[in-house]
């Protein structure tokens, strides 16, 4: 049965009738370097066994960045969009206007959280704006992620997983003056000096993204790859005295995320040392401090 399965061709395999079937990306066609569809090297991250027999193997990509270099990347420099784990770079944005209005600790912390609603997260993301602003919010309805028993909660823009995000930027763009109408769209003035950030960090002054979507929470999401997210993160590690982002996720790792959360619980784990957080369907960044690689986070 071995041999006959080893000399019988995948269905999918080209020139074979599902080979057809498998989707293309025009990305990959224009523009080289991009890996899509079939190109895409994927490797097994994680193996779920019983009694020795795979049940569940999980794919994916990794990269990792020491300074501006990329040191080890296996599973293809695939493109992705950040999506949630972009947030402590969207904060750089409004950083120093937030610490001149005097932020606490927790606003802070909740600013660049993907939370589970929980009461601690609703109050403090509540508490970034007056109550006369709350209908300024444009995140989705939504109920808490993690609750115990009957699902009683009525759909509130607050439990949101992103809901103190939006509040910090509704927050900052009335400091800076900007008019808050339309404020997820990316053509609103926050919106380019977002991308200045991330020109900056990853030192590519030319950088421009190759696609601008809507994220699950409304707001704008770039697409990067795999190598330009870990070169942004330690970038983080690099600039972590120059703002509060390092210090607040730091210091109230449990409104990153909240109970049973990969990002709060590294947070915990890294006493001070490293920033994780978590994006919506399987991205996990790391920005990690480590005397054995000091390039990450010299000055």
């Amino acid at each position: 049965m071995g041999d006959e399965a080893s000399r019988r061709p995948s269905s999918v395999s080209p020139g074979r009738p599902g080979s057809s079937v498998y989707p293309t990306n025009p990305l990959g066609e224009k523009h080289e370097g991009i890996a899509t569809g079939r190109d895409v090297e994927w490797e097994p991250l994680v193996d779920f066994r019983r009694l020795d027999v795979s049940e569940n193997t999980i794919h994916g990509a990794i990269s990792w960045s020491h300074g501006t270099e990329i040191v080890h990347s296996f599973g293809g420099n695939v493109l992705v969009y950040g999506r949630s784990m972009m947030k402590p770079l969207i904060m750089k944005t409004f950083a120093d206007v937030l610490e001149a209005d005097g932020l606490t600790w927790e606003q802070k912390a909740i600013a660049c959280s993907s939370h589970n609603g929980d009461t601690e997260h609703v109050a403090a993301a509540q508490s970034l704006l007056t109550e006369s602003e709350w209908g300024l919010m444009q995140c989705p309805l939504d109920v808490p992620l993690i609750q115990f028993g009957r699902q009683v909660r009525r759909p509130r823009r607050w439990f949101h997983t992103c809901s103190g995000e939006h509040a910090a930027m509704l927050k900052a763009l009335r400091i800076m003056g900007i008019n808050r109408a339309g404020y997820s769209l990316p053509n609103s003035p926050w919106f380019p000096m977002f991308i200045d950030v991330l020109r900056d960090i990853m030192g590519k002054p030319d950088w421009e993204p190759q696609r601008v979507a809507k994220d699950g929470c409304g707001l704008p999401t770039v697409s990067n790859t795999v190598d330009e997210l870990a070169l942004m993160f330690s970038g983080l590690v690099r600039e972590k005295d120059k703002d509060w982002i390092w210090e607040s996720m730091n210091r109230h790792p449990d409104l990153i995320g909240g109970f049973n959360r990969l990002d709060s619980t590294c947070l915990k784990a890294g006493e001070g040392k490293l920033i994780a957080k978590e994006g919506a369907d399987g991205l996990l960044g790391l920005a990690i401090e480590h005397e054995d690689w000091r390039k990450a986070w010299a000055s």
